[in-house]
């Protein structure tokens, strides 16, 4: 398997096999902490070869610069089918989340695991936003 695309964007949709991404970021800026970032998602486009062919578990969690998970861990199931003669497949597959509150600045972190194997890891930063003069 390939992971073609790993992102952190602001929407996603999937249209019959089309990705579409809008606006895809790894910082977000808040003024004060404790604070909420409205709506954001998270997106996976893999590629599977004809032998993966089959059910694959997948695991998305979010963890800050001290590995504490940022909510709970994020299971789902791919379920790859070949219908045709090709010789490989794609799969998207979209998160959307709203409401992820952040307790403080810094680094945090998505982790993608397929098969119980870390296959992406996906770096963002919460920065403070400089206040007005």
């Amino acid at each position: 398997m390939n992971i073609e695309a790993f992102l952190l964007c602001d929407a996603a949709t999937d249209q019959m096999g089309k990705l579409n991404v809008l606006g895809a970021f790894d910082h977000i800026g808040a003024k004060k902490m404790p604070t909420k970032h409205p709506a954001c998602a998270i997106v996976c486009r893999i590629r599977f070869e004809r032998i993966e062919e089959g059910d694959h578990k997948i695991r998305i969690q979010i963890i800050d610069e001290d590995a504490r998970p940022l909510g709970p861990k994020l299971d789902g199931n791919i379920n790859v089918r070949f219908s045709n003669d090709a010789d490989s497949v794609v799969s998207n597959f979209i998160l959307n989340i709203h409401g992820l509150q952040f307790e403080k600045y810094g680094e945090y972190r998505i982790d993608l695991a397929i098969d119980g194997q870390i296959r992406g890891s996906l770096p963002f930063y919460v920065m403070e936003l400089p206040g007005q003069p």
